[in-house]
């Protein structure tokens, strides 16, 4: 595809996922695969739900920026380390929401474990709900490197991970295509919602 078309599949991307309330004002990030060596991405700042074409630029794998006077988002390299090591992935979505963001600060354990859903079907690669869906929490960190440096021997050992959360921070996702993104996001969305839901009424 175009960079055109690239960029207006991250527009669309915004505009629903702020509408559904998971990418507030300019908080998120999200990208697609431009080529093998580079990535298309928002640009740092941005509202979300108002993107337009020129609120996309092309970055290299480790992050510069290729589009002079365009800044990435400091959260670039996350994006980037995901291309490099599953080249079938085309897509990562970064949120917000209210739901990953209080899950993961309620979670005292570095991971959550989803069991029994039936809604883990539309992960990748899970075909039953006869299945077990880890997802790893990383502690925040401002200094982005080193917090990639956390994510990818995780990375390296599961690649069949469908995402992460970044504790009190948000959702990593990725797809082969945008499609699978989105639906992944959805997929996260309403498992992190039943979750809290079900620690709420055990709690009472």
């Amino acid at each position: 595809m175009t960079r055109e078309q690239l960029a207006q599949q991250i527009i669309d991307a915004g505009h629903f996922l702020y509408s559904r309330g998971w990418s507030p004002a300019t908080s998120s990030n999200y990208s697609m695969r431009f080529s093998q060596t580079r990535a298309l991405l928002t640009v740092s700042g941005k509202h979300k739900g108002q993107l337009s074409l020129d609120d996309v630029l092309v970055t290299d794998l480790v992050g510069n920026s290729q589009e002079p006077g365009k800044k990435p988002s400091a959260e670039t390299l996350l994006h980037t380390q995901v291309y490099s090591c599953r080249p079938n992935i085309g897509a990562v979505l970064h949120t917000h929401s209210v739901n990953a963001t209080v899950l993961s600060r309620l979670t005292p354990e570095d991971h959550l474990v989803f069991e029994d859903y039936e809604l883990q079907k539309a992960f990748a690669g899970i075909v039953t709900h006869e299945s077990r869906v880890m997802v790893p929490i990383f502690d925040n960190d401002q200094d982005i490197a080193r917090l990639a440096a956390k994510v990818q021997p995780w990375l390296d050992a599961h690649p069949d991970c469908p995402g992460y959360l970044i504790r009190g921070h948000g959702l990593y996702t990725w797809g082969a295509q945008m499609s699978d993104a989105l639906r992944q996001i959805e997929a996260f969305e309403f498992l992190f919602e039943c979750e809290l839901k079900t620690r709420s009424l055990l709690n009472r």
